[in-house]
C-alpha cells in the first residue's frame, strides 16, 4: 500500500492536521502538568467534558459548545482546590472525575441511549473531524505556541518554584488560569481525537519520554512536542493500515517510545 495515497483522502487529511496540532498542544502543557504533578488533570478534565456532552445530547444542544464552558469552569475549580492545603489535588480531580462521569451515564441511561455523538467523545473518532475541528483546534495551538514562546521564563518558574514566583512578585494565579482554560480546550478537542477514556494519554507519555532523554526544561519541551507528534502521525497511519481504532493505535506507539527511551536510559546509565 502506498502510504502517501493514504493522506490524498480529505478525511485523512483532516485528522492529520487536527491531531498533529491537538498533540503538540497535550505535550507542551503536559510537561508543565506532570511536573507540576497535575498529570491526572486529563482525564478529571474528560470526564467532567463526557458529563457535559451526555447532558448537552439529552437537552438538544452542540455538545462541543456546551462542554467548552463547562470544562474552563471545572479547571479552574480544581485550580482553586489545588491550592488550598486543606485538599489533596489527586483527590479532588478523583471525586470530580468519577463524579462527572455518573452524571454523564446515568443521563445518557435516562434520556437517548448511547448516539453517535456520545460515542464519538467517549471512544475517539478523528476520522469523522470537520473542518471546524481543524480551525478550533489551530487556534488552540496557536495560543499553546505563543504561551510558551513569550511566556516561556514565566512557566519554567511556575512550574518549579510557585512560592519563589509568588516572591518575586510574578502574577502565579493568572498565569496557573491561563494554563488551565488551554488545557480545558485541548481536552475538549481531544476527546473527538482519541476518547474520554485516552486524552489523558497524550499529557502523560510524551512527557515521561522526553524526561528520560533530557534533564533541562528546554529539552524536555522539544523533546515532547516532537515525540507527541511523530507518534501521532505514526499511530494514525498504522491505524488506517491495521484497520484498528485511532486511538489505541496512537497510545501504544507512545508506549513503544517511552519503552525505548527507558531501555535506552538504562543502557546509557551504565
Amino acid at each position: 500500500m502506498n502510504l502517501l495515497a493514504i493522506f490524498s483522502y480529505p478525511f485523512m487529511q483532516r485528522a492529520m492536521i487536527a491531531g498533529v496540532l491537538i498533540s503538540l498542544c497535550c505535550a507542551l502543557l503536559g510537561v508543565s502538568l506532570v511536573l507540576k504533578r497535575y498529570s491526572m488533570i486529563g482525564d478529571g478534565l474528560s470526564h467532567v467534558s463526557f458529563g457535559a456532552l451526555a447532558i448537552a445530547v439529552a437537552l438538544g444542544f452542540t455538545p462541543l459548545y456546551f462542554s467548552i464552558p463547562v470544562v474552563i469552569l471545572a479547571a479552574f475549580f480544581l485550580l482553586r482546590l489545588a491550592e488550598d492545603s486543606r485538599w489533596n489535588s489527586d483527590a479532588a480531580i478523583a471525586v470530580m472525575s468519577a463524579s462527572s462521569m455518573a452524571v454523564g451515564i446515568v443521563v445518557i441511561s435516562l434520556t437517548t441511549g448511547m448516539t453517535t455523538d456520545v460515542d464519538n467523545y467517549m471512544f475517539g473518532s478523528v476520522l469523522t473531524m470537520s473542518e471546524t475541528d481543524v480551525i478550533l483546534a489551530a487556534l488552540v495551538c496557536t495560543a499553546v505556541l505563543v504561551l510558551f514562546v513569550l511566556f516561556y521564563h514565566k512557566i519554567f518558574a511556575i512550574t518549579f518554584d510557585e512560592n519563589f514566583s509568588r516572591a518575586t512578585g510574578l502574577q502565579v494565579r493568572r498565569y496557573n488560569s491561563l494554563l488551565s482554560v488551554l488545557t480545558a480546550l485541548t481536552i475538549v478537542l481531544g476527546m473527538r481525537m482519541m476518547g474520554a477514556m485516552l486524552i489523558s494519554s497524550l499529557i502523560i507519555f510524551p512527557t515521561l519520554t522526553a524526561m528520560r532523554l533530557f534533564r533541562s526544561f528546554r529539552g524536555v519541551v522539544l523533546c515532547a512536542g516532537a515525540s507527541s507528534v511523530v507518534c501521532f502521525g505514526v499511530g494514525l497511519t498504522v491505524s488506517f493500515v491495521l484497520s484498528t481504532p485511532v486511538g489505541a493505535s496512537v497510545v501504544l506507539v507512545n508506549l513503544a517510545v517511552f519503552a525505548l527511551a527507558c531501555l535506552w536510559r538504562a543502557l546509557h546509565s551504565r
